[in-house]
């Protein structure tokens, strides 16, 4: 996950540079609110500095407050409605990506799985697997688990 990285969404109206910078390794969230926005059983995030990104085309947003309490805004495809990136008012100046809209997303090897007290029951994690039942409640208890890019 060094290097830039470039990816879009589904359409291809919306096309993204992500620039070298800070970046954590990317993880598979298992939470019910991931399972309800991707409908499907898990989903890749990578933590990366907001000023990192380039985009071009179209982006509309939509806001979600987490169960935590933060305040989310969802970034995506104003034609196809796929997430790119969120960013969240407990984390400022970085955003998480949504690791299945880059251009090579099968190089993308989970760190770390969170949420795994909510992950369905057929999924098998790795044994040798960082995991957590929840989430690390800071930036440096992720860079701790999943470390740096």
């Amino acid at each position: 996950m060094k290097g830039e990285l470039t990816g879009g969404c589904l359409c291809g109206s919306v096309r993204y540079v992500l620039k070298e910078g800070m970046r954590l390794a990317p993880y598979a969230c298992h939470c019910t609110d991931c399972q309800k926005r991707t409908g499907t059983a898990f989903s890749e995030h990578m933590l990366f500095a907001e000023k990192d990104i380039e985009v071009e085309g179209a982006l509309d947003t939509a806001e979600y407050t987490q169960p935590s309490g933060a305040k989310s805004t969802i970034y995506g495809c104003g034609t196809c409605k796929a997430r790119i990136y969120a960013v969240n008012d407990r984390r400022a100046g970085f955003a998480s990506l949504r690791c299945g809209t880059l251009d090579v997303s099968s190089d993308i090897v989970p760190a770390a799985h969170v949420w795994v007290k909510s992950k369905q029951p057929w999924i098998l994690i790795p044994k040798d697997s960082k995991t957590m039942e929840t989430q690390p409640s800071s930036t440096e208890e992720w860079v701790s688990l999943v470390g740096l890019a």
